[in-house]
C-alpha cells in the first residue's frame, strides 16, 4: 500500500473511531450552545446590583480609618465605605466610620433578604467554591455565604464574607437552564475550583480531538462525493443506507461551521498561552498618579453637586487622574456622572474631555509613543454584549479613547470615557485570539449583534445542522460498536 493510500485509511479511521465518542460530545455542545444564546452562567451585572441601591442622601459620613480606592455605597440598606485594602476589600459603616468587622450568617442573611425582599432566606452556611460560583472575580470575596431564596424569586444568593455584599445571583430558573447551557457547555461537572488545571488540560485535549474528528469528516465526505458524475444508484453520495446518506450530506452542509465552532472554542482555552501577552501590561496605577489631593474626600458636597444636577446617585467612586481626584456617581439606572474640583467649585459632567486623559495614560506605557483616537461608536474589538453572554457583565461604555502603543507586544488600550477607567487591554497576540475564538464562536462584530434575531436565527440553523450531524454520528457509532461486539 503507497503512501497515499495509506494516508487516506488513516483519515478513515480516525474519523470513524474518534466519532464513536466525539459525536456524543459535540451534541451536547451543539445543543448547550443553543440554550447559551437565551441563558448565561449566573453573573451579578453592574446593572442588577445598582437597581437595588438605595439612593444616597447627601449627609455628613465619616470618612473610614484606612487607605486605599474607596466606594460609597450601601450594604443591607445602610450606607457603606467599601476599601480596597492590601488584606481585600472591607467595609466600613458610613455613619460612625467604624468597621463593620467580620460578616456573620445574620448579615448575610439580611443582605440576602433586602437584594430579593420577595424572598425568604434560609442560610446554608461558606462556601470556597461551588457549581455556580468559578469566577476568578469572585476571588477576593471568598469564602461565600450561600443563602437559599425561597418564594418568588427564588434561587440561591451569595454573599461576601469580606464586605457583605451580595456578589452573585443565581435565580432558580437559570440554574436549571445552565444544566442544559453554560454549565454542560463547559463541562463544569469535571471543575472543582476557579484554577484547574487538570479540567483546563481535559477540555483541551477533548476539543482538540474533536477537531480532527470534525476536519477529517469534511475530508472524507468530499473524497466519497461525486462532483462529477453519480455512482451506479444514480447519487452524488455511495451511501445506500438512510443514516449514513444523511451523515454524509449534512456533513458537507455544514462540515465548514462544524470545523470553526469546535477549533474557536478550543483556541477559547488559550492553549499553551498562545494569547497571552508577553510584555508587563500597561501601569494603571501610573495613570493614576499619586493619591495626595484629598479635596473631593468628603462625600456630602459631591452629593449635593450631583443633586443640584439633577441626578440620584446610589454609589460614589473615588478615582484619581495624573493625580487629579474625581467622583465617579452611579444612579440606580447604571448611569454615570464624574465630579470633579472645578474653578467655580464642584463640577458635574458626563464624561472626561479626550486630551486629559490622553495625557495622564501615557503612563500606561511611559516608553512608548501612542497614537489615540476617540470611538463614539464601538469597533472590532471593543463593544457591548447583552446580559446573558460571557463578557455581558463587562462596562463598556461610549464615547471612549482607544490608545495603540509603539510597544513589542503591539499594545492597544481603551479607556471608558465616562469614567476615565482603562476597561479593556489587548496585545497583539490577544487580538488574534479575539478573532480565532470570539468571532468564530460568537460572531460577535458588532454589526452582526446589531442584527438582533437574524444572527440569533442563523447561529440555531447551523447549529441544527451540527445536531444532525451529530445525531446521525452517534447512530452509526453505536452501530459500530455493535459490529465490533458481534465480531468478538
Amino acid at each position: 500500500m503507497d503512501l497515499k493510500a495509506r494516508a487516506r485509511r488513516l483519515t478513515y479511521l480516525v474519523h470513524r473511531w474518534l466519532g464513536v465518542a466525539g459525536c456524543v460530545l459535540m451534541l451536547a455542545w451543539f445543543l448547550s450552545g443553543i440554550v447559551m444564546l437565551y441563558v448565561g452562567y449566573p453573573k451579578l451585572t453592574p446593572a442588577e446590583r445598582y437597581a437595588r441601591l438605595p439612593v444616597l442622601a447627601a449627609d455628613a459620613y465619616p470618612a473610614p480609618d484606612a487607605a486605599g480606592p474607596r466606594v460609597l455605597t450601601s450594604v443591607r440598606g445602610e450606607p457603606t465605605h467599601v476599601v480596597s485594602t492590601p488584606d481585600g476589600p472591607r467595609a466600613w459603616s458610613a455613619r460612625t466610620g467604624q468597621p463593620h468587622g467580620a460578616v456573620t450568617a445574620q448579615m448575610a442573611v439580611a443582605e440576602a433578604g433586602r437584594f430579593w425582599p420577595g424572598g425568604e432566606p434560609r442560610y446554608e452556611g461558606l462556601v470556597e467554591e461551588d457549581r455556580w460560583t468559578h469566577s476568578r472575580g469572585l476571588d477576593r470575596h471568598r469564602p461565600l455565604h450561600k443563602v437559599r431564596m425561597d418564594g418568588e424569586p427564588a434561587g440561591v444568593l451569595y454573599v461576601s464574607s469580606a464586605t457583605g455584599q451580595v456578589v452573585l445571583d443565581a435565580p432558580l430558573a437559570q440554574q436549571r437552564w445552565n444544566y442544559a447551557g453554560a454549565w454542560l457547555h463547559w463541562l463544569y461537572m469535571a471543575r472543582d475550583r476557579s484554577v484547574d488545571p487538570v479540567w483546563s488540560w481535559m477540555v483541551i485535549v477533548l476539543s482538540g480531538l474533536c477537531t480532527v474528528l470534525a476536519a477529517s469528516g469534511a475530508v472524507v465526505g468530499v473524497w466519497r462525493w461525486r462532483f462529477r458524475g453519480r455512482y451506479k444508484s444514480g447519487a452524488r453520495t455511495p451511501y445506500r443506507e438512510a443514516w449514513m446518506r444523511w451523515h454524509h450530506i449534512a456533513g458537507l452542509l455544514f462540515s465548514a461551521f462544524v470545523c470553526t465552532w469546535i477549533f474557536s472554542g478550543l483556541m477559547s482555552m488559550n492553549p499553551g498561552g498562545i494569547f497571552s501577552g508577553s510584555g508587563p501590561g500597561p501601569d494603571r496605577t501610573a495613570m493614576a498618579g499619586p493619591e495626595h489631593d484629598a479635596s473631593l474626600a468628603d462625600p456630602q458636597p459631591v452629593l449635593q453637586a450631583l443633586r443640584r444636577a439633577g441626578f440620584l446617585a446610589v454609589e460614589l467612586e473615588w478615582r484619581w487622574l495624573a493625580g487629579e481626584p474625581y467622583v465617579v456617581a452611579r444612579d440606580a439606572s447604571a448611569d454615570s456622572r464624574i465630579v470633579r474640583q472645578g474653578a467655580a467649585g464642584l463640577a458635574v459632567q458626563s464624561s472626561w474631555q479626550p486630551e486629559p486623559v490622553r495625557n495622564a495614560a501615557r503612563a500606561l506605557f511611559p516608553d512608548a509613543p501612542v497614537h489615540a483616537q476617540v470611538l463614539d461608536r464601538y469597533d472590532a474589538y471593543y463593544y457591548a454584549r447583552h446580559a446573558e453572554a460571557m463578557n455581558g457583565g463587562a462596562p463598556r461604555g461610549l464615547p471612549a479613547l482607544r490608545l495603540d502603543f509603539d510597544t513589542a507586544a503591539g499594545d492597544r488600550v481603551y479607556v471608558d470615557l465616562r469614567t476615565g477607567e482603562p476597561v479593556l487591554s489587548l496585545s497583539r497576540a490577544q487580538r488574534v485570539g479575539r478573532w480565532l475564538f470570539y468571532f468564530l464562536h460568537s460572531w460577535d462584530l458588532p454589526a452582526l449583534l446589531d442584527a438582533g434575531m437574524g444572527r440569533d436565527l442563523a447561529i440555531i440553523l447551523l447549529s441544527l445542522g451540527g445536531l444532525a450531524i451529530s445525531a446521525t454520528g452517534i447512530v452509526l457509532g453505536a452501530r459500530r460498536l455493535g459490529w465490533a461486539r458481534d465480531r468478538r
